[in-house]
C-alpha cells in the first residue's frame, strides 16, 4: 500500500511542498520525511482513514514549521503568480506533477530545447547558437513538444504558460 502511494503521491507532494518552501531539496526531504511517519504511523496504529490527505496535512505542517523557524512572516504557498490557498497548491501540484511527468517522457533533445525555451526564457536563436542547430530547428522541437503535451491531457495545457 505505502509503495502504490509513493509512486502515485511523492512527486505531486514535492511540488506541493515547493509552493510553501522555494526549494526542491527542502521539498523532498519534507515529503520523505512524511512518508517516514506514515510508515512509522502505521507500523504502530494502523493505516489512517485517508493516508493521501494526512500526507499533505504531514508535509503542509512540516513546511510551515520550517518557515517559521525561518521568520518567515507569511505561512501561505505561493507560485509565480503569488500567495496561493493550500486547496489551490494541492490542485496544482497534482496538475503540475502530470506535466513534469509528460515533460520526461519527451525525448531528450525536444525536453532539452523545450525548457531553454519556455523555462529558461531563452529566444530561439539563443538557443540555436549555444546548440549548433538553426533557430527553425529550435522551433520545430518547441512545437512538437507542446503537441506532445496536448495529446498527454487537456488540463496541462492550463499551466503551460507558468514557463
Amino acid at each position: 500500500m505505502i509503495d502504490r502511494l509513493f509512486r502515485k503521491e511523492y512527486r505531486p507532494l514535492c511540488i506541493y511542498a515547493l509552493h510553501y518552501l522555494g526549494d526542491t531539496s527542502d521539498s523532498e526531504d519534507v515529503v520523505s520525511d512524511a512518508f517516514g511517519k506514515l510508515w512509522d504511523k502505521i507500523s504502530s496504529e494502523g493505516t489512517p482513514a485517508n493516508p493521501r490527505a494526512w500526507l499533505y496535512t504531514c508535509v503542509r505542517n512540516a513546511c510551515v514549521d520550517i518557515l517559521r523557524e525561518r521568520g518567515h512572516e507569511t505561512l501561505l504557498p505561493s507560485d509565480l503568480e503569488g500567495r496561493i490557498s493550500d486547496e489551490e497548491a494541492i490542485d496544482r501540484s497534482a496538475i503540475e506533477a502530470r506535466l513534469w511527468t509528460a515533460i520526461e517522457r519527451m525525448p531528450e533533445k525536444r525536453r532539452q530545447i523545450f525548457l531553454m525555451a519556455k523555462r529558461d526564457g531563452m529566444s530561439y536563436d539563443e538557443i540555436a547558437a549555444e546548440l549548433g542547430i538553426s533557430a527553425n530547428t529550435v522551433r520545430n522541437h518547441v512545437e512538437n513538444a507542446f503537441t506532445s503535451l496536448r495529446e498527454s491531457r487537456k488540463e496541462i495545457l492550463n499551466f503551460v504558460f507558468f514557463f
